[in-house]
């Protein structure tokens, strides 16, 4: 049996494991999600899925604070999970993985099988990485933090910051005191570097070789070296996995994409409500047509005569149909916008969502607005400029077309049930 553990904290995420799961299943192959709950739990229930919960389950409270400690957005010298919850989750996981026969574990954020696929001898499979794979610090390809974390880099020239960021990725143990603690009580390798939290046996690549200018040979062909990665790491371009939900468009919001005049969809999930709030506010002052999901918090106090709120939407649906998309930059919402044809304006939180919007931004089909920015007029100005000149979409509407040719889930289950063997894998 194949695992799939998404970590529900996060909407992309578990609307992209959903999309991995019945890839498999269409396959032919053996798969069953289990987690250890969130509050995109739900979800996995709309779609008619059975799962397991293990260990403790996680409820919406503690899936807000998960996300606040998570990396690039909370404290680096905490670990995320406590010491408690490592010592309960670490060792439920292995067992289930042992007790179910699980001949591969395949991964969102839920870090602790970092862990405890080693204790069961499971390959484990990621495909969270985004722009945080090998390949592209090792060439020096991230851009500086917009928003760092250690302060030292807002007092250092961005060329310097660049050249850090791409640097030390593969050496600090951000985040990682908890996970080296329960190593050593465990006696089992520590997590190698900071790097190997985005890594698995064999990670995903969930992005197009257009995007990143890294031939697919090149990505296949890289292997690790230096003793910052697990030794076993290989890397598969698979290609873009976004939220399809299918929900139908509410009333309120066709008849908003109706409306006449510069159409704005502020897709920020998974953040700070402040920030949707502010982002909100400046774009409805460019006289824009603004539609706002409601994912994880209620903004419904927002909507006026042109600001119309929804709750979950089906943003695969919305996209196509606006002229610009301002997100916080994370993988699967930037990749909905450009699979529309849809130019981007990402606020990113983290490094990770930086990457993004900057290999997109490169491309000519989105800008970045770093998070100190919000309320300073440079939004208002990116909103202007970005409805106004259509090189922008030309721009996205390229990156929609190397899309179009790669199906992300599909490729995806077939990378899995190519590293296992087809053989093997109907043995299990």
């Amino acid at each position: 049996m194949i695992c799939l553990m998404p970590n529900c904290a996060f909407l992309s995420e578990t609307s992209r494991m959903i999309h991995i799961y019945k890839a498999l299943r269409a396959r032919g192959a053996r798969a069953r999600i289990a987690t250890h709950g969130g509050m995109h739990e739900a979800l996995l229930r709309s779609e008619g899925i059975e799962y397991d919960i293990v260990g403790p389950r996680m409820d919406e409270e503690r899936s807000r604070r998960w996300l606040l400690d998570t990396v690039g957005i909370g404290d680096p010298g905490q670990s995320m999970y406590s010491g408690e919850e490592m010592r309960t989750y670490v060792p439920a996981e292995a067992e289930y993985f042992r007790q179910n026969r699980v001949r591969a574990v395949v991964i969102g954020f839920t870090l602790t099988t970092l862990l405890s696929t080693r204790i069961a001898g499971v390959p484990l499979v990621t495909q969270h990485a985004g722009a945080f794979i090998p390949p592209l610090f090792e060439r020096g390809m991230l851009p500086a933090p917009s928003r760092p974390v250690q302060p030292f880099f807002n007092y250092i020239p961005r060329s310097v910051a660049r050249f850090l960021i791409n640097k030390v990725t593969r050496t600090p143990r951000l985040h990682m005191k908890g996970f080296d603690e329960l190593s050593a009580e465990l006696k089992i390798p520590r997590i190698p570097s900071f790097a190997a939290f985005f890594l698995g046996d064999l990670s995903l690549v969930t992005e197009a070789p257009e995007v990143y200018d890294i031939a697919e040979q090149e990505m296949r062909a890289w292997r690790p070296s230096g003793g910052a990665y697990w030794p076993t790491t290989r890397l598969e371009y698979t290609g873009p996995i976004f939220a399809e939900l299918d929900l139908p468009v509410p009333h309120a919001i066709e008849e908003a994409l109706g409306r006449k005049g510069p159409i704005v969809y502020i897709a920020i999930t998974s953040a700070p409500a402040v920030l949707t709030r502010n982002t909100v506010r400046e774009v409805a002052g460019t006289g824009a047509e603004v539609i706002v999901p409601g994912t994880t918090h209620d903004v419904s106090d927002l909507a006026g005569p042109k600001v119309t709120v929804g709750g979950v939407l089906p943003s695969h649906k919305i996209m196509p149909r606006v002229d610009l998309a301002v997100t916080a930059g994370g993988q699967g919402s930037v990749q909905c916008a450009m699979a529309a044809g849809t130019p981007v304006i990402g606020i990113p939180l983290q490094p990770e969502q930086d990457a993004n919007v900057h290999f997109l931004e490169l491309k000519g089909a989105a800008r970045l607005l770093p998070l100190r920015d919000i309320g300073r007029g440079r939004l208002r100005t990116m909103v202007h400029e970005m409805t106004a000149n259509e090189t922008y979409r030309t721009a996205a509407r390229a990156i929609q077309a190397a899309y179009a040719r790669r199906n992300g889930p599909a490729l995806s289950a077939e990378a899995i049930l190519r590293y296992l063997g087809s053989e093997r894998l109907q043995a299990a």
